[in-house]
């Protein structure tokens, strides 16, 4: 699933695949839905990426959602129309009865301004749900860090703090976006380009982006915007930490990345989420 011209440019060279998402096999009761004559795409299915906004960061979301099994069609068209070409409809067979909403990249404030944020209430008037199996991955390109340090200190800080963006996520799941102590020992090795398993919190394992797979589904605009307002927020509070915030002002714990958030209106969204009972710690 945020620079001049010259370095947005050099952002969208560098992330020339569209985001991908988990597939296993569907359980076998499961009935595949029918596609013909819908826009779901196959899981396959890769254009162009089109990005919208100002980098250096983009992001690309990927959203998981059930539908009713006799609304699959008209489900599937009402997102196809809200979407236009700002991104795609893909089969998953990861998803019981449903379909992935996904994005060409976005800056984090194009999106907050212009995605279609009416699409998942419609969806959710029309019967479409999400569930335990459904989840959130945003891809975060890998031009929108300033260097292997920068990823670092990004990773770092999101293995360091997993009880908290657990929380924030809605879900823990060991099956599709599992925290390891070997990924927080290899963080080093993932900054410098190594691909870690791809069910894992962080997956290293695209060319062009980073895929952060911690959150569950929802068709609430206010959860979605929280979860791009933390991809995005996480990597730009990371840019400028040195070792003097982290030696003296605690850099790498929660609270003062929440204090570093109040300066920050961009972020209400996100933090709103933080604030809420069920996040609150």
């Amino acid at each position: 699933m945020t620079a001049g011209t010259a370095t947005a440019t050099a952002a969208e060279t560098t992330a020339r695949r569209t985001p991908t998402t988990a597939a296993t096999a569907a359980t076998a009761a499961t009935a595949a839905p029918t596609t013909t004559g819908t826009p779901v795409h196959s899981y396959d299915y890769k254009p162009r990426p089109i990005f919208r906004g100002t980098g250096p960061l983009f992001l690309g979301a990927e959203i998981e959602i059930e539908t009713p099994y006799n609304a699959y069609n008209s489900s599937a068209k009402l997102a196809a129309n809200h979407l236009g070409d700002l991104g795609y409809l893909k089969n998953d067979s990861s998803i019981g009865h449903g379909f992935e909403i996904v994005t060409h990249p976005m800056s984090y404030r194009w999106a907050i301004a212009n995605f279609p944020w009416q699409m998942l209430t419609d969806l959710a008037a029309a019967g479409c749900d999400t569930t335990d199996a459904t989840g959130i991955h945003v891809h975060l390109s890998r031009a929108g860090f300033t260097s292997p340090c920068h990823t670092y200190r990004w990773m770092k800080f999101i293995y360091r703090n997993q009880r908290h963006v657990t929380r924030l996520a809605g879900r823990s799941s060991e099956q599709w976006a599992a925290f390891t102590s070997y990924d927080r020992s290899a963080a080093k090795d993932y900054a410098k380009g190594a691909c870690s398993e791809r069910y894992r919190a962080i997956n290293t394992g695209n060319p062009d982006t980073f895929e952060l797979r911690v959150f569950a589904s929802s068709l609430d605009p206010a959860q979605v915007q929280a979860v791009l307002g933390f991809a995005a927020a996480s990597v730009e509070y990371t840019r400028s930490l040195q070792a003097h915030d982290i030696v003296t002002r605690n850099g790498w714990e929660w609270p003062s990345f929440t204090g570093w958030l109040d300066q920050r209106p961009d972020y209400q969204p996100l933090l709103d989420r933080i604030e809420a009972p069920a996040c609150a710690f």
